[in-house]
């Protein structure tokens, strides 16, 4: 049986139906992220060594490790490590909840145009967030590190705090995924007819200046981090032009098509008359 999607419901419920069905999907959502805080909380400590690996590896071997000025900062590392990985865990639950609310508001043409965008929004953000753990972190560590050695006859020895390093991580994380939605956002603004491709196109040097701006201040404040993310940015941003130009050659066509259908109907209704 083909997949079908259905269109706007056109129920006429109340707003009490309407806003308890909002708290219905709100408490969903909030008891899939108390389960997987749970769950991540227990292997807190294996999630933590995971995220700790990029700087592990960026010590010479043997020699890193991470210290706690608090007596209580280790406890509430793993708490914000729980917390930090129930989203990424729970947000399936949470997503699909928003869009049973969302969706029956929707016309079938509406749901086929934002599908795309709620399928590649996760995708994206694995993207940079991937490049983040996997490239751009064992480098910029790498680098941090380097300035380890004698200064004025003392040494300089790098002793992360396990809390520091875990905010630098996250600021890591969440900044790249979060820019790598950059197509999402410049596609949604195209089809509301916010931004055109030829307005984009007009305001490339702006664009470059801003994600220069943007890699600056979102990034930690070492140039290779800020490249390794203004360069995808950028490509990104060419890419979304692309996409928006296939865009408009396939409204086009339909266009088209759908002039010349109108024409042939036009035709096959007066041919009876011009034969009369």
């Amino acid at each position: 049986m083909a997949f079908k999607i259905s269109d706007i419901d056109d129920t006429q419920s109340p707003l009490l139906d309407h806003l308890v069905e909002l708290r219905t999907r709100l408490l969903r959502s909030i008891a899939a992220l108390l389960v997987a805080f749970a769950i991540c909380f227990y292997f807190a400590d294996d999630i933590f060594g995971f995220l700790v690996r990029p700087l592990t590896e960026a010590f010479p071997a043997g020699q890193g490790r991470l210290v706690y000025t608090k007596l209580y900062e280790a406890f509430f590392t793993e708490i914000k490590v729980a917390l930090f990985a129930a989203f990424f865990l729970a947000f399936p639950i949470i997503a699909n909840q928003m869009w049973a609310f969302v969706a029956p508001g929707l016309y079938a043409k509406e749901k086929k145009a934002f599908l795309p965008f709620l399928i590649a929004t996760p995708i994206l953000f694995t993207m940079g967030a991937s490049l983040a753990y996997f490239v751009v972190m064992p480098m910029a560590f790498r680098w941090f590190l380097g300035f380890q050695g004698m200064s004025g006859g003392l040494k300089q020895e790098a002793l992360p705090a396990m809390g520091d390093y875990l905010s630098l991580v996250m600021q890591f994380i969440f900044a790249f995924g979060a820019s790598f939605l950059l197509p999402v956002l410049l596609m949604l603004l195209n089809r509301a007819g916010i931004v055109t491709r030829q307005q984009l196109s007009k305001a490339r040097r702006y664009v470059i200046v801003g994600i220069a701006i943007v890699a600056a201040v979102i990034t930690p404040p070492d140039i290779i981090s800020q490249l390794m993310l203004g360069i995808p940015l950028l490509g990104l941003f060419e890419i979304s032009l692309l996409l928006m130009w296939r865009g408009e050659k396939k409204a086009a066509k339909e266009q088209a098509r759908q002039a010349a259908g109108a024409t042939e109907a036009e035709a096959d209704s007066a041919s009876p008359t011009a034969s009369e």
